[in-house]
Formats: C-alpha cells, sequence, structure tokens
C-alpha cells in the first residue's frame, strides 16, 4: 500500500541496445535504397520513416525489413496530387548501423558513398531506382517529315540525388560492375522552391543491359508499375 512503481526522483536507467550488424542480402539492400531516396532517418536516432504515394512499395518495404508497423496517411508536400503515406518503425539498432555504413538524417545534400556488398549492389540500385528514379519511355517521331517509317522507340533510365558526390559515388560503382558509365549532369534551379538535381542517366542500349542487370530474376522486391515498364526489355524474366 503506498508503494509508487514510478518514483519521480529516482527514475530507472535506461537500457542502451547492444550495437549489431545485419547481414546482407537482397531484400535488406533493396530496403537501403528506399531508405537512400525515399527514407530519412528521424532526428531522435530511433525511427526510419518511408514515405511513398505507392501503398504497393510500403508493404513490400515493410516484407523486406520484417516488420507489421501500421502504415498510415500522411501530408504530402503540397505539389503532389495523389495521396501519400509513411511508415515509420522506431528500429534503433537498425538505425544506429544506417548511420555505419553511411546514412545520416538530413540526408539529401550531403549523403556520399554508402557501404554496400559488390554482391547486392543491383539490388540497392533497383530499391534507389524505385525510390526517386524513373523508366521513360517514348516514340521519337522528331524525324518523320523526312519519312514517316522515322519513328524510334526511345529508353531513359535516370537516377536523381540532390548531392553531387553521391551521383559520382553511384557513376562510378555502376562502372565498376557492369562496364556501363552514364551521362552525369546537374540540372539547373527553377525556382526557390525547387533544388538542383544531379542525374544519372542512360541511353538505351545502356539502359536496357541495365534493366536486366537489376531485374534479373522473378519474385525479387520491387515496384510493380515500374517492373511493368521494363519488362518489354528483359531478357531473362
Amino acid at each position: 500500500c503506498g508503494f509508487d512503481s514510478h518514483p519521480r526522483h529516482s527514475p530507472m536507467p535506461k537500457l542502451r541496445l547492444p550495437d549489431r550488424s545485419f547481414e546482407w542480402n537482397a531484400q535488406l539492400a533493396y530496403a537501403v535504397g528506399l531508405i537512400a531516396t525515399d527514407g530519412c532517418l528521424s532526428s531522435d536516432g530511433r525511427h526510419v520513416i518511408m514515405r511513398s504515394a505507392d501503398l504497393q512499395l510500403l508493404h513490400t518495404f515493410k516484407k523486406c525489413l520484417g516488420i507489421s508497423n501500421k502504415i498510415t496517411e500522411t501530408f504530402n508536400d503540397g505539389y503532389a496530387k495523389k495521396r501519400a503515406y509513411r511508415i515509420q518503425p522506431s528500429m534503433v539498432q537498425f538505425y544506429r548501423w544506417l548511420l555505419k555504413i553511411g546514412l545520416t538524417p538530413a540526408k539529401s545534400h550531403t549523403i556520399g558513398a554508402i557501404n554496400i556488398p559488390n554482391k547486392y549492389f543491383r539490388d540497392f540500385l533497383r530499391g534507389h531506382l524505385d525510390g526517386d528514379g524513373s523508366i521513360t519511355i517514348y516514340q521519337d517521331r522528331y524525324n518523320t517529315y523526312k519519312n514517316p517509317k522515322y519513328i524510334y522507340q526511345r529508353l531513359w533510365l535516370r537516377f536523381i540525388s540532390a548531392s553531387k558526390k553521391h551521383i559520382e559515388w553511384l557513376q562510378n560503382k555502376v562502372n565498376e560492375l557492369t562496364g556501363v558509365d552514364g551521362h552525369r549532369w546537374t540540372s539547373k534551379q527553377k525556382d526557390k522552391k525547387h533544388v538542383s538535381m544531379s542525374v544519372l542517366k542512360f541511353g538505351k542500349r545502356d539502359s536496357i543491359r541495365m534493366l536486366n542487370w537489376m531485374y534479373y530474376e522473378k519474385n525479387i522486391p520491387c515496384l510493380l508499375r515500374k517492373y511493368e515498364k521494363a519488362k518489354p526489355f528483359l531478357a531473362a524474366t
């Protein structure tokens, strides 16, 4: 009787979880690619946040990390017309591990190289593509005034980041592992609301090679709507 289980002047010390390493696999590498682009590390040192307008992408993210946290609707940036969603698991040990491999809070302009095993880099890159990259396919009719038959199918694969050094690292790593170089440039700042972006772009032949390298088998984690764009160019799947 009268026992105070939470004494005000003698708080129980918080137990610090030991640091741990996470074993790399295709699912983890893909999730890291998503976090490096569409995700962020909260400043509280424990929450890993992922936002997307694609619910399927967030469900895949959950599956890759083996978490059961609820996906909730969230605000968008004021420009997006689609609904946005987020998941925010509290994962202290995973958070610390992400710091060790090169991710940081407020990383957009500062992110550089990420310590990823070569074996799983293509899974990371697929996550990077699904987060902020794009696959563009269109019919080029520019020369049809010369001949109505001059219609060409164009294919562009793009990776973007607000950090120039991250895109430089990405280009060098892709070239090291595939021999494909790509073209890198920095877009101009449109106005005060838009920042300059560094872009890594691949033409049709190199894009086909890259897509077959990233989508190397069926049933790997990916954003389905981008996979459907890539599918006509895939030989193995």
